[in-house]
């Protein structure tokens, strides 16, 4: 009898079903890409898909609310319950980021699909484990094969923290292995007491 090779953990697949398992999230989001002024955010989310986001840089102080129900955003420039107040579609330009990334479509589930979709039409590496920040994460990558792109990414780097499963950095790069952005995920808060939330407008 040959010792056979275990096989690695589905990480992306155990995150999918830890997401699928939460009512909502806080979160500190930190992004730097090519050519873009960095961006960092408060970032709230509670199913079945309301978004709240406020700046910390750029535009310090602005606020932007997904409401699944209406399927519309508003914008609080000054800050949230301030006037004026913007009512906008989540495809409007004006609040999609320099990667075209959409409110209704930023949340942590919305990336797992993503992820899952090139994980069909390509191979996922398990590196092993890391540092990140405060974090002990397991470091996946996904690549694409040729000729099968998903959201304009060919190739993520995904580190999912070993205590609660999700991600807590992302990595994602074009077809001509350009990087395109990199987030990394701080202060995670899964399911959040109702009265700490921040409302969601």
């Amino acid at each position: 009898m040959t010792d056979m090779p275990l096989p690695d953990p589905d990480f992306v697949s155990d995150a999918q079903a830890r997401f699928d398992a939460l009512a909502n999230y806080q979160v500190t989001l930190k992004s730097t890409s090519a050519g873009a002024e960095p961006v960092e955010v408060l970032y709230g989310y509670r199913k079945p898909g309301f978004v709240r986001i406020d700046f910390i840089r750029p535009h310090a102080g602005a606020t932007l609310t997904y409401n699944p129900e209406t399927g519309k955003v508003k914008l609080w420039p000054f800050g949230f319950d301030t006037f004026p107040i913007l009512t906008l579609n989540p495809d409007s330009r004006i609040i999609q980021s320099p990667q075209g990334h959409r409110v209704d479509r930023s949340d942590i589930g919305a990336l797992l699909v993503n992820v899952r979709a090139l994980q069909q039409h390509g191979d996922t590496q398990v590196v092993g484990a890391e540092t990140i920040g405060m974090h002990w994460a397991s470091h996946v990558i996904v690549t694409c094969r040729p000729g099968h792109v998903v959201t304009g990414v060919f190739r993520y780097e995904l580190w999912f923290d070993v205590s609660h499963g999700l991600p807590v950095k992302v990595a994602s790069e074009g077809a001509s292995r350009e990087p395109i952005e990199t987030v990394l995920m701080e202060d995670l808060r899964i399911d959040v007491p109702g009265s700490q939330l921040r409302p969601f407008g």
